[in-house]
């Protein structure tokens, strides 16, 4: 049996609840430091939890909750300009992608960890540990302390953690991109369950139909590294205006911005990712989630990714005799599958971006692509079919 019997979670978004609900099922005893006072209600854009996501989501018996508040998209379609390619496939056998509000995702998360027992403590804003032979202690900016055996680092993608880590460690890469998301009022052909995943003249963009009516659509657009409240700064009419003009010579984009209420477009901020972390875990302090692997939201697997090694930490420390030998299991299990992850995102930046002669080329590649290098069980096999076996007893090597 683990000499581990608690730890301190550090962040309460996606991964910090997860955590502390796989723990507790882990025989660990967990409490979820949040460095804000309240929830997130209202707060970032959509995203989507892949099956993969969903599987780990249901070894804590949370999966029921969250398709409860997701919407289901089990198609989507490429499109290239004006030309709507194939649909994408999908891979036999796995439930639809599911698309879901950040925010609903993590009052979710946050009522069903509180709902199993685990405590949840809000402004705690970490500030310092000490570690010892025996256990660690947590500073927070508030003056107080806390002390458990171990600390899990789930603050995400700018962590204090992984800086208290490796004072070296790297920090999350801009991608020159800052993002946008918004509701129009125009109506798209009635494709309900449909994503549609544009390549316009100058950038990518996505729509897809709105239950209410209207459309949703998500935009890029290349900019600067800025904050958050630097973006939301500018105002809004501004913001569509210089859309607009990106997407002039889209269809439908300059439509959907077009008929797009400034007081119904959400400013995401900049997009980053993170590069590979070259130390995950000291003697008693471990990262998961964003803090230690954010590919770009081009993986589709962010959230995914977190929810999983949560649930994959809780399972080591369930079975190895300390902690040391838990986060060396932990990592050799989880770093080339989420490297592998953003290898991947990476390359889709890429197409992203492409030049003219590319976008020229891709009405007639990407059909071929689809069929080929693109194809669902080659391309997302791994990725989504991907399953804990939570009933297994993890090994150290």
């Amino acid at each position: 049996m683990s000499e581990v019997r608690t730890a301190l979670v550090i962040g309460g978004g996606v991964a910090g609840p997860v955590a502390g609900m796989a723990l507790r099922r882990a025989g660990v005893e967990a409490t979820v430091y949040e460095a804000y006072p309240t929830t997130a209600d209202g707060v970032g854009g959509s995203l989507g939890l892949a099956p993969n996501g969903l599987a780990a989501l249901e070894i804590i018996g949370a999966a029921d909750t969250v398709r409860a508040i997701a919407r289901p998209m089990p198609r989507a379609v490429m499109a290239v300009g004006r030309k709507r390619l194939d649909t994408v496939p999908t891979l036999p056998g796995l439930p639809p992608l599911q698309l879901i509000w950040r925010a609903d995702l993590h009052r979710a998360l946050y009522d069903h960890a509180v709902s199993q027992g685990v405590r949840v403590e809000h402004d705690k804003r970490l500030v310092g540990v000490e570690e010892t032979a025996s256990g660690i202690t947590a500073r927070f900016a508030d003056g107080t302390t806390a002390t458990a055996d171990i600390l899990i680092g789930a603050d995400g993608i700018r962590s204090t953690v992984r800086t208290l880590i490796d004072p070296d460690a790297p920090g999350p890469t801009p991608t020159g991109l800052l993002g946008f998301e918004a509701v129009a009022d125009f109506e798209l052909p009635k494709d309900e369950g449909t994503i549609t995943y544009a390549f316009g003249r100058r950038g990518f963009y996505l729509f897809r139909p709105h239950p209410g009516g209207g459309a949703e659509w998500g935009a890029n657009l290349p900019h600067a590294p800025m904050s958050l409240a630097e973006a939301r700064k500018v105002p809004n009419e501004e913001w569509l205006r210089r859309l607009g003009e990106y997407h002039a010579e889209d269809h439908p984009g300059a439509e959907l911005i077009a008929h797009t209420d400034p007081g119904r477009l959400q400013v995401l901020g900049s997009m980053y990712m993170m590069p590979s972390v070259p130390r995950w875990h000291s003697d008693r302090m471990v990262l998961v989630g964003d803090a230690v692997h954010a590919p770009s939201n081009s993986s589709g697997q962010g959230a995914s990714l977190a929810i999983e090694s949560a649930v994959q930490l809780a399972r080591c420390l369930r079975d190895l005799p300390d902690a040391a030998t838990a986060f060396a299991a932990y990592e050799r299990l989880r770093r080339p599958r989420v490297e592998r992850v953003a290898a991947r995102a990476a390359r889709i930046n890429g197409s992203k971006a492409a030049g003219p002669l590319s976008r020229a080329l891709m009405p007639l590649l990407m059909p071929i692509m689809l069929r080929t290098v693109m194809h669902p069980e080659r391309a997302f096999g791994v990725e989504q079919r991907y399953k804990i076996d939570w009933d297994e007893p993890a090994t150290p090597h």
